[in-house]
């Protein structure tokens, strides 16, 4: 049994804090900001992609500025938690969070946005771990399995909450507004937990792996750029450097964390069947969700028309489901152990994004909701159990790095999810427009006007939202308006095509990924929680 420490030093177990569920609502708060972060950005793409001038790669980079250094950092964030206050370091990420949102509302080119988005990063690395320690340490073990269900269910809401929030600004400000989502929430957070949330850290700790520390940041930091550079723009030049790099840190890490008498990451526990299934089962079912999410929200707004509030309201139904999900696992993973949650969630999810591979997306809004409502079924009943597991597989000193690597499996899956699956997205878009592209009579276009037709047909053969930009230009153009309507229509098959293929690729690694945890993950993993209830009463 994993025993906590509250404030007075009294264990979880015997006299838990009597503030915990209302403290609960503060880590749900701090949490629903890091997941807004990203979620936003993407209804306000567009906006910042037109105000701008941005190109794919500034785009690309606006997103992944956030996304590298959150993923870095998080296990040695969450260990520094540790040693010198979870709630100390709660604070200190909110308002670095917050602070680099204020700089991204105030931006006005692509590299300015990039580092507010980087700074955010870095406080959301240091928020998502602390949350979890903190949950951990502030609960009895009988009942964090609903804690931590209600902490991923802020998850599926935040994915749906942030594009809501930033169509809702958007409809009468511009894109620097949704930055500004964060702020208000972050200062809330910050002073609430102040009042509802104990100060905590770890009583045996007395050092910090500073090396392995190095390591981990070079180690995640390069195989997460890597991905991000290689799968978008080619495996040679940075993202070969970066990929050696982070290989051979790996390595010495590895090498390193099993010599050091006080390692940041004790890996003899990830390397458990219960811990390292659970990883794995978190890192699968955000690679997916990620991916979607970055699809979904292109073919709402740039081929059915949809509003950026428009947008924000048909993702809410991930929501929804997620909290169903999480509300039932809750009470299945206790009663009959985690592998049967964590199975059928991730069935379910697989189940959605297939659903986008074999339906008919001409068809509109219809078979997108389906994809919605079965993936977040599958977040909310698989999150929570495996959350949980990995967890309870550390002790009361060592809940910073059990935080930091489930964070750290949640932020990879995620980019390894945009990168792996918008890459295939990318390509076979490409692909599929060519055709399309390739018959236009530009025989017959000289001059000046060539250049133009020139780059705007690299636009158009590069995303779905630059060939809608094509078509605006061309509707305007009294010479080539009668191209805007074929390009749309031959962007929205290309686009639709690509859905196809990466739904596929993400449904495959998704059952694939199933199988393997439901044969590594122990039967009875999960049940502790009852036996314990039982013992008790």
């Amino acid at each position: 049994m994993t025993t906590t420490v509250t404030p007075a030093g009294r264990t979880a177990e015997a006299e838990p804090y009597r503030r915990r569920w209302a403290g609960l609502l503060v880590l749900c708060l701090s949490l629903l900001i890091v997941v807004m972060a990203n979620t936003s950005l993407i209804v306000a793409a567009p906006s910042m992609l037109r105000e701008l001038q941005l190109t794919s790669t500034d785009m690309q980079w606006i997103i992944d500025g956030y996304t590298v250094p959150y993923a870095a950092l998080m296990l040695l964030c969450g260990v520094l938690g540790d040693r010198y206050g979870r709630r100390g370091a709660l604070l200190a990420g909110l308002a670095t969070f917050a602070a680099g949102a204020i700089h991204g509302s105030l931006a006005d080119s692509a590299v300015d946005v990039v580092v507010a988005r980087i700074v955010m990063g870095v406080g959301a690395a240091v928020i998502m771990p602390a949350t979890l320690s903190l949950l951990v340490a502030m609960f009895p073990s009988h009942e964090r399995a609903r804690a931590i269900a209600a902490w991923a269910a802020t998850s599926g809401l935040a994915i749906a909450l942030g594009p809501l929030l930033a169509g809702w600004l958007l409809e009468w400000n511009s894109w620097g507004s949704t930055f500004l989502i964060n702020v208000p929430i972050a200062a809330l957070a910050a002073v609430a937990s102040l009042v509802l949330v104990p100060a905590s850290r770890a009583e045996g700790l007395t050092r910090i792996d500073w090396i392995g520390g190095a390591l981990s940041v070079a180690a995640v930091g390069g195989i997460v750029y890597a991905i991000i550079e290689g799968f978008h723009f080619g495996w040679a030049g940075s993202a070969l450097v970066a990929l050696v790099g982070s290989v051979v840190a790996a390595a010495v890490f590895v090498a390193w964390e099993l010599r050091c008498p006080r390692p940041l990451l004790d890996l003899r526990r990830v390397a458990d069947r219960t811990v390292g299934s659970a990883c794995l089962a978190v890192l699968l079912l955000f690679l997916v969700t990620f991916g979607v999410i970055y699809f979904v929200a292109q073919q709402f707004q740039f081929v059915l028309g949809y509003a950026p509030l428009e947008t924000g309201l048909r993702l809410l139904p991930l929501a929804v489901t997620v909290s169903l999900g999480a509300a039932l696992s809750g009470r299945l993973a206790p009663r009959f152990g985690a592998r049967l949650a964590v199975a059928g969630g991730t069935i379910a999810a697989a189940a959605g994004v297939l659903v986008l591979a074999i339906l008919d997306l001409s068809a509109g809004y219809p078979p997108f909701l389906t994809s919605l409502l079965l993936v977040g079924f599958g977040i909310g009943l698989a999150t929570p159990p495996s959350t949980d597991l990995i967890m309870g597989g550390f002790p009361e000193d060592d809940l910073g790095a059990a935080g930091g690597l489930n964070d750290t499996a949640v932020e990879f899956g995620g980019s390894l999810g945009i990168a792996l699956l918008g890459s295939v997205l990318a390509t076979t878009y490409h692909r599929e427009i060519s055709v399309f592209l390739d018959g236009l009579p530009l025989d017959t276009v000289s001059g000046p006007m060539a250049e133009q037709a020139s780059t705007a047909i690299e636009a158009a053969g590069d995303s779905v939202g630059g060939a809608a930009i094509v078509a605006e230009e061309l509707a305007a153009h009294p010479f080539a308006k009668t191209y805007a309507q074929p390009l749309l229509d031959a962007s929205s098959a290309a686009f639709g095509q690509a859905i196809s293929s990466a739904s596929l690729v993400a449904g495959i690694v998704l059952l694939v990924g199933t199988v393997a945890v439901a044969v590594l993950l122990p039967r009875r993993a999960g049940l502790q929680i009852r036996d314990e209830a039982e013992v008790r009463g």
